[in-house]
Formats: structure tokens, C-alpha cells, sequence
């Protein structure tokens, strides 16, 4: 036989039995992990980065200095803001944005015990299919499971955060001035819904951002469980 042959039927062998052995590692770590030990570990990997993530945007300024998920003005205020800034109101216009972000701040502390109660509920089958889906199925599975509950709980408390930290008396006083500039169109915009929307979008968002990290990188899966479970999906 020629050299050549032996040497791509050695290396034939080789890869086969590379990929034969990858096989047997994986069925026999799904073998040794129950469903159980699997949504057991989902619900730590998933509450670990809930807790951690929501309890980063509830800190002071948590919204406002996260360029990733900072409240700005909804399309229809675009307008007032250049308008305010080209008037030399600049500290008004950032006054006004600061508000939005801080209401957000306030209502976010009501997440973490919605988020957490999804997580719980999470059936064998859910968990399943979460690990072995796309890179950000447990936060796809969170928005399908809480939007509606988290809406429902944060739009009373950005209503009434509005007047705690004064972003209506603010985006009242924005707002009067901007109507008053000659040839400008009236503008009348649902805060409490844009910021509602707009907080809820930041949570997901950083929730989507620590679940790509735990898929990724080994040193995030931070106890065995985590790690075997996970092995799973790598």
C-alpha cells in the first residue's frame, strides 16, 4: 500500500473516533443528568442572572449610565428635544431624560419576584428545550411568560413615580414651553406607556446579555450542576 493511502486512512480512523468519542461523552452526560438535575440547573443559571442583572439597573443612575439600555425620547419628541437644545435649554432637555430613566429605576424593583416565580413554574420539557435552543431561549421563554404580568406591575409604578421624582411637573413644564415656539406642532405623548415599554425592554435586554455569557463561558457556569448541565449544550 502506498504511504499516502495509509497515512488518509490513519487519519480517517482518527477523526471517527474523535467524533465516536464526542458522541459517548455526550450521551453518557445526559445519561447521568436527570430532567430534574437538568431544570434544576436552568432555574440556577437563569435566577442567578435575573438577580443579578435586574438588581444592576434598580442601583442609583441604573438606567441613565447604561448606554445599552438608557430611555432617550420616543420618535414624536425628537422634535421638542433639538428644539429645547436650540433654545439653550439643554438642562432642561437633560432633566427631562434623567426623569424618564429614574422612574424606570423605581419600577424595576418590582421584576425580580415576577421573573423569579416564570423560573419556578419552568416545566422538564421547557428546560429542555431552552438548554438546547438558540442562544437566548431562556429570555425569549421569560418575555413570553412575564411580559404582560411585568406590564401590568410596572405602568401603576411609573405613574406614580412620575410624580415622585417630578418627571411630570418636568416633561409638563418641557412640554407647555415647546407647544408655545411659533410654527411647532403640539405634542402630547403617553410617557407612562413609552417608559413602561421602554423598562421592560431594558430588563430583556440585559437578561438576553447574561444568558449568552453563561452559554459561553465556562467561568460563569459557577457551581458543578451549571457546569454539567450546560456540558450539554457546548
Amino acid at each position: 500500500m502506498k504511504p499516502s493511502i495509509l497515512l488518509i486512512i490513519i487519519a480517517f480512523f482518527v477523526s471517527s473516533c474523535a467524533e465516536l468519542q464526542q458522541i459517548s461523552r455526550e450521551i453518557a452526560t445526559s445519561e447521568m443528568l436527570s430532567e430534574q438535575q437538568i431544570a434544576s440547573g436552568l432555574q440556577q443559571a437563569l435566577s442567578k442572572g435575573v438577580k443579578e442583572q435586574v438588581s444592576k439597573l434598580t442601583q442609583e443612575q441604573g438606567f441613565y449610565n447604561n448606554s445599552l439600555v438608557r430611555i432617550g425620547l420616543p420618535e414624536e419628541l425628537s422634535s421638542v428635544e433639538s428644539t429645547m437644545r436650540s433654545l439653550g435649554l439643554d438642562n432642561l432637555a437633560d432633566e427631562g431624560i434623567q426623569a424618564l430613566n429614574t422612574t424606570a429605576q423605581e419600577a424595576v424593583k418590582e421584576a425580580t419576584p415576577i421573573f423569579l416565580n416564570a423560573i419556578q413554574n419552568m416545566s422538564f420539557e421547557d428546560a429542555r428545550n431552552i438548554l438546547l435552543g438558540e442562544k437566548t431561549a431562556a429570555t425569549a421563554y421569560l418575555r413570553q411568560k412575564t411580559r404582560m404580568e411585568l406590564y401590568q406591575k410596572f405602568e401603576p409604578i411609573v405613574k406614580e413615580n412620575f410624580q415622585k421624582v417630578g418627571a411630570d411637573r418636568i416633561w409638563g413644564n418641557l412640554i407647555n414651553q415647546y407647544n408655545q415656539v411659533p410654527f411647532t406642532e403640539n405634542v402630547n405623548p403617553n410617557l407612562t406607556d413609552y417608559v413602561t415599554n421602554e423598562a421592560l425592554e431594558g430588563v430583556y435586554k440585559m437578561i438576553e446579555l447574561e444568558e449568552i455569557q453563561i452559554r459561553n463561558d465556562f467561568n460563569e457556569r459557577s457551581t458543578a450542576l451549571l457546569r454539567r448541565v450546560f456540558a450539554l449544550q457546548d
